[in-house]
């Protein structure tokens, strides 16, 4: 006995044409398979076309298996996933914000000037530039479960040989290490996230965990080597003791993300594509503007992060407290701007909200540079990292929508190896001409760059509607 059932759905709250199911049987003996066809657009929006034969959890898709829009919370696993690459930003952020108020115990320390203590600053970016090159095809051959894994090690080897006080080329050498480890985590999760339904504002507290580790690192180093008057080195103590937390809790939450699995993904996605794609991610225009965006990006966030506490104490004679309250408000704004602008740039896009954020941020550096008043370059300050903040994660989002997926890892990963080296180039810089000209080259320059950054965001091409 053969028959259809059609079964109606009537979708709420709306008058358009009912979504239809409809199953049939397929032809055999003794007994019928039933196929089914869905036309289900909502069902596609919300993340839930699964295949035919889709057992769920992690393991390698099959031949047949249809895309999933993935969540932070679908498939389950990805809350604990979603948690330690929070915990990891976090612990970069950490890494980075720590260098400056550490600084003068390592003058100290070590008896070195401040060029060659400055130097402790430029080698980062060398490991990022390593991780640029080598991030696809760790992930071809190790998968995400690669990433989880050496990421932290290079934290902890690091954080460990920092907490040991070793002679001062050592610890400008290792530093490269905690680099190469950053870059690895930064592609690895920004590409993951960027794929993820509303990944806007998923991207925007992926970033804010980045700009909370920046916050309180220094106020951490600070209180243990002011108050409770420990040598500057047991601050890597600390960090060691999150790397580890950050190594079991990644290495156990993406054991599942092997190489074949990423490249059977990638595979289905792209079934003529061969190798990590690094070349095509090279030879494409929008991996180089975005290259120059996080280039001058980072060289504004690191540039007036670092440096404006001594802008404050010097051409706005601020006290020392005040000055420092100034930091903390730029790195704070940061945090919030990104948690709290993602939403906006989820409902409204990335090209109108960015270009917002960009004009506000142009008239808060007028406003910073023009007016000679503590109280408004203290809240200019503030209002200029909550602008600032969104744009990192908003860039990164338009860059993953402009690009096929296979080559996520390597556009991304090369873009922000020069943000990295924008952000040991320009906070030198700045700090070359003041010596010579005074601090209050600071302004020109962050404006400078923020003009720069717009006429960058302004050549992106525009994302095609997709039916």
């Amino acid at each position: 006995m053969s028959q259809t059932i059609t079964a109606t759905c009537e979708p709420a709250h709306t008058s358009a044409a009912p979504g239809v199911l409809e199953l049939h049987p397929i032809g055999g003996t003794g007994n019928s398979r039933m196929g089914r066809k869905i036309d289900s657009v909502s069902f596609q929006e919300e993340g839930l076309i699964l295949s035919r034969n889709q057992s769920g959890g992690d393991s390698a898709p099959p031949a047949d298996a249809q895309n999933v829009v993935e969540r932070w919370n679908y498939p389950r696993g990805n809350i604990g996933k979603m948690a330690f690459a929070f915990v990891s930003f976090m612990v970069a952020g950490m890494n980075d914000a720590s260098i400056g108020p550490l600084l003068p115990y390592l003058e100290d320390y070590y008896g070195l000037g401040k060029t060659v203590i400055s130097l402790i600053f430029l080698t980062p970016f060398l490991g990022y530039s390593l991780a640029a090159f080598t991030n696809a095809r760790i992930h071809v051959k190790f998968g995400q479960r690669g990433i989880a894994v050496m990421a932290p090690l290079c934290h902890i080897i690091t954080y460990a040989v920092l907490a040991s006080h070793p002679p001062y080329p050592a610890l400008i050498v290792v530093n490269a290490i905690s680099g190469f480890g950053n870059g690895l985590t930064d592609a690895c999760f920004c590409a993951w996230v960027g794929t993820m339904d509303k990944a806007n504002t998923i991207q925007g507290f992926l970033h804010a965990c980045y700009s909370l580790g920046a916050l309180f690192s220094p106020l951490i180093a600070t209180s243990m080597v002011v108050k409770a008057e420990l040598p500057w080195f047991n601050f890597y103590y600390v960090m060691v003791g999150m790397s580890v937390i950050e190594l079991c809790g990644l290495s156990f939450f993406f054991w599942d993300k092997t190489g074949s699995l990423y490249e059977a993904e990638h595979k289905r996605d792209n079934p003529d594509a061969t190798g990590s794609g690094t070349r095509d991610a090279i030879k494409s225009p929008v991996t180089w503007l975005c290259a120059l965006f996080f280039f001058a990006y980072m060289g504004v966030e690191v540039g007036l992060g670092g440096w404006v506490v001594t802008f404050m104490l010097n051409v706005r004679h601020a006290s020392a407290y005040a000055s420092g309250i100034s930091g903390t408000g730029f790195w704070a704004g940061m945090a919030l701007g990104r948690a709290a602008l993602g939403f906006v740039t989820e409902r409204f896009g990335e090209r109108l909200c960015l270009t917002v954020y960009l004009a506000v941020c142009l008239a808060l550096e007028l406003l910073f540079w023009l007016v000679p008043e503590f109280i408004v370059s203290a809240v200019a300050v503030a209002f200029l990292g909550f602008f600032l903040g969104p744009m990192f994660p908003g860039a990164v989002m338009v860059t993953a929508k402009l690009l096929p997926k296979r080559i996520h890892v390597s556009a991304i990963g090369f873009a922000m190896s020069m943000g990295g080296t924008g952000s040991a180039v320009f906070p030198f810089i700045i700090g070359a001409v003041a010596s010579k000209k005074g601090v209050t080259v600071l302004q020109p320059i962050i404006l400078a760059l923020i003009a720069v950054i717009t006429l960058v965001w302004l050549s992106f091409p525009r994302i095609k509607k997709r039916d």
